[in-house]
C-alpha cells in the first residue's frame, strides 16, 4: 500500500472514530437533554401553584371549581405559537391535587379520579416526605411515546404538609423536537466526516507529493537523465532531498571522472599513435616531401586533440550548470543570420542552397550564445552530410507554446544502428566527402543546451532523403 493511501485510511478511522462516538453520544443523550429543558420550567411552576393553593386552604377558599374553569378557559383559548420549527395550538399542561394522605381531591383532566389513591406513586410519596419528587409514566403501555413527565411539590398549611400538587406536561412535543433534531445532527455529522474524509486525502497528498517528487528525481537519474532538482518544503523531506542531492553529486562526480578519463583516453589514443608513430620516422632518413607529409599528420592530430580538450572543457562546463544565469529576448531571424554567416565559406565550398522559413519578429528567451552554438552545431552536421550542391532548411515553427527550431538536409540519413547514439559523447558518423570523423561532442552539446532551457532535441531521418533536426525551446 502507497503511503499516501495509508495516511489517508489512518485519517479516515481516527476520524470515524473520534466522529462516530461524539455523535452517537449526542444522540443517545438528546432525550434526556430535552426532559431536563421541560423539568426545569415544570419545578418552577409547581412550587409556585402550591403556595398559591397552600394560601387559598389556609383561608379556606380552595375551590376545585373554580381551579377546574380557569384549566377549561386556557384549554378553550385559540393559540397559535410558532416555537423555532415548532407550532403550539393547545395548552397541554396538567395537574392534579392530593390531600395529606395521598388521596386526589383535583385532577385537571380527569375528574373521575377524585377520591384515587396516589400515595404510592413517586412523585406523590417523595412529595410528602419533603423530598423532590417526579416521574415519567406512559399513558399507554403499549406506546412508548405517551408519557407524560410529572413534578410534584408539597402544600403548606401553618407549617405542616397539608397535601401535594403535581403539575404534568406530555412528551409529545418532546418527540417532535427530536424527530427534527436528530436527522439535522446527523445529516451534520456525516457532512463533517465528508469534510474531514477530503481535508485527509489533501492532506495526505500534500505530504506525499515532495516524496513522489524526489522518487521521480532518484528514478530519473538511475535512467541516466538530466533532471532538475525538485522544489521541496523545508520538513524532514527537504533536508533528505538534501542530503539525497548531495550524494548524488558526489557519486556522479565520480563516475563523471570516471567516465569522462576512459573516453578521453579512448579518443586521444589514436592521434597520440599517429604522433608516436610520426615521430618515430622522422627520426630516420626520408625524402623532404615524405618528411613534410609525416610533419604536416603530426599538426593534424595535435590540433584534433587540442580540439577534443577544448569541447570537453566546454561541455563539461555546460553540464555543471543546474540553471542559465543570463536569460534574455533573443531574435531568431538575426541568431539565424548569424549563424549563417560564419558559415558562410563552407557553404559556398560546397554550392549549398539555405532556404529560410522563419515568421517576422519571432523571439525567444534564452542564453544567446548557448543557443548560437546548439545551433551552429546542428548547421554544421547538415553541411557536413550533405552532396554537392544540395539544398539545406531552415524552418520556424511555433506551436503549443514551443518554438522548434528545424534543420533539414538532403544528406545520407543516419544509420539505423545509430539512430539512439547520435546524442552519446565522441560517437560521430564519417563524413561522405573525407571519410573523417568530428569530435562527437556537438549534438550532446547542443542537448545539454536544450535541457538547460527546459526544451528538447531530436535527430530522424526524412522519408526521402536525409536528416531532420529539432531543437525545441520554450516560446
Amino acid at each position: 500500500m502507497r503511503l499516501g493511501t495509508r495516511i489517508f485510511f489512518c485519517y479516515l478511522i481516527i476520524f470515524i472514530l473520534c466522529f462516530s462516538y461524539p455523535i452517537n453520544w449526542v444522540l443517545d443523550n438528546l432525550r434526556t437533554r430535552y426532559l431536563e429543558g421541560v423539568e426545569e420550567p415544570l419545578v418552577d411552576q409547581a412550587n409556585i401553584l402550591a403556595v398559591m393553593i397552600g394560601r387559598e386552604m389556609e383561608a379556606n377558599q380552595f375551590e376545585p371549581d373554580k381551579w377546574y374553569q380557569i384549566f377549561a378557559e386556557a384549554s378553550s383559548r385559540p393559540l397559535t405559537a410558532k416555537i423555532y420549527h415548532l407550532v403550539k395550538t393547545d395548552v397541554d399542561m396538567r395537574m392534579y391535587i392530593t390531600d395529606a394522605s395521598g388521596k386526589i381531591i383535583f385532577d385537571s383532566k380527569n375528574t373521575q379520579n377524585v377520591g384515587a389513591d396516589y400515595s404510592t406513586w413517586r412523585d406523590v410519596h417523595l412529595a410528602l416526605q419533603g423530598k423532590y419528587g417526579a416521574r415519567t409514566t406512559a399513558e399507554n403501555s403499549e406506546d412508548p411515546s405517551s408519557k407524560v413527565l410529572y413534578v410534584a411539590a408539597p402544600i403548606r398549611v401553618n407549617g405542616n404538609t397539608a397535601g401535594v400538587l403535581s403539575v404534568a406536561k406530555p412528551t409529545t412535543n418532546i418527540n417532535n423536537f427530536l424527530k427534527t433534531a436528530k436527522p439535522q445532527i446527523f445529516k451534520v455529522g456525516l457532512i463533517a466526516v465528508g469534510v474531514a474524509i477530503f481535508l485527509s486525502y489533501v492532506v495526505s497528498r500534500w505530504i506525499t507529493r515532495p516524496i513522489q517528487r524526489l522518487t521521480h528525481y532518484a528514478n530519473g537519474i538511475r535512467q541516466g537523465k538530466r533532471v532538475v532538482f525538485p522544489k521541496l518544503d523545508r520538513s524532514e523531506i527537504g533536508e533528505m532531498g538534501s542530503a539525497f542531492a548531495k550524494m548524488q553529486e558526489t557519486l556522479e562526480g565520480k563516475k563523471y571522472v570516471e567516465h569522462y578519463v576512459q573516453k578521453l583516453t579512448h579518443e586521444i589514443k589514436s592521434p597520440l599513435s599517429a604522433i608516436r608513430g610520426a615521430a618515430e620516422l622522422l627520426e630516420e632518413k626520408m625524402p623532404t616531401e615524405q618528411r613534410a607529409r609525416f610533419l604536416s599528420n603530426i599538426r593534424h592530430e595535435t590540433n584534433r586533440i587540442q580540439e577534443i580538450v577544448d569541447r570537453m572543457l566546454e561541455l563539461a562546463a555546460l553540464e555543471n550548470q543546474k540553471i542559465l544565469k543570463e536569460m534574455r529576448p533573443i531574435s531568431v531571424s538575426a541568431l539565424i543570420k548569424t549563424v549563417l554567416e560564419s558559415k558562410q565559406a563552407m557553404i559556398s565550398k560546397k554550392q549549398l542552397r539555405v532556404n529560410v522559413q522563419v515568421p517576422k519578429n519571432v523571439m525567444v528567451n534564452g542564453d544567446s550564445f548557448l543557443i548560437h552554438q546548439a545551433l551552429s552545431n546542428l548547421i554544421q552536421n547538415a553541411i557536413d552530410f550533405s552532396d554537392v550542391n544540395c539544398s539545406i532548411n531552415l524552418i520556424v515553427q511555433i506551436e503549443r507554446g514551443m518554438l522548434t527550431l528545424i534543420v533539414e538536409d538532403n544528406g545520407v540519413g543516419i544509420p539505423d544502428f545509430a539512430i539512439e547514439k547520435v546524442f552519446d559523447k565522441f560517437f560521430s558518423l564519417q563524413r561522405p566527402d573525407s571519410g573523417e570523423k568530428s569530435t562527437g561532442l556537438g549534438l550532446n552539446f547542443a542537448k545539454e543546451v536544450a535541457f538547460l532551457h527546459h526544451g528538447d532535441i531530436k535527430l530522424e531521418n526524412r522519408t526521402k532523403k536525409g536528416v531532420r533536426a529539432m531543437l525545441m525551446l520554450p516560446a
